[in-house]
């Protein structure tokens, strides 16, 4: 029954993701960034200031494939990498103000389009939903990267 169930719920988050994309749009053309600077991003977007070592552990990618990401997307005006004060030898990450705005009007986007179906639920589809919520939030954990290398 778990594999049944996982498989459930691949296909229904997959199906949410791919209606809120075409219903939301991306907050940069569709061809203008792989899905791996997207991804860095939105990671920066949430953690101003992140290391180049902190995103690479978020995203579980090795810290040398996020600088060439980084060094991409400085190129393009997206983000801005600066030494941290206290250690020279860190640099954290940041977006600039263009892109800044831009994934947050997108993200602004997505969730009234979220929050406008949510609302259209019944009471008790909106509860059921709420309720789920801690036990996602538990399964993104436990299958974060460096979660599943413990396994």
């Amino acid at each position: 029954m778990d594999g049944v169930l996982a498989d459930e719920l691949l296909v229904t988050m997959g199906l949410v993701r791919r209606h809120l994309r075409r219903s939301a749009g991306r907050p940069f053309p569709f061809s203008a960034l792989t899905d791996a600077q997207a991804e860095l991003v939105r990671t920066v977007r949430r953690s101003p200031g992140i290391s180049v070592a902190e995103a690479a552990a978020e995203l579980g990618l090795v810290a040398n494939t996020v600088s060439t990401l980084v060094g991409q997307l400085t190129e393009r005006g997206l983000l801005l990498r600066t030494q941290d004060p206290a250690d020279r030898r860190i640099a954290r990450l940041t977006l600039t103000d263009p892109a800044r705005e831009r994934v947050e009007a997108w993200r602004d986007r997505r969730t009234a389009l979220v929050a406008a179906a949510v609302d259209d639920l019944a009471p008790a589809d909106q509860d059921a939903l709420r309720a789920a919520l801690p036990v996602l939030a538990v399964l993104a954990e436990r299958l974060h990267p460096e979660e599943l290398e413990r396994v």
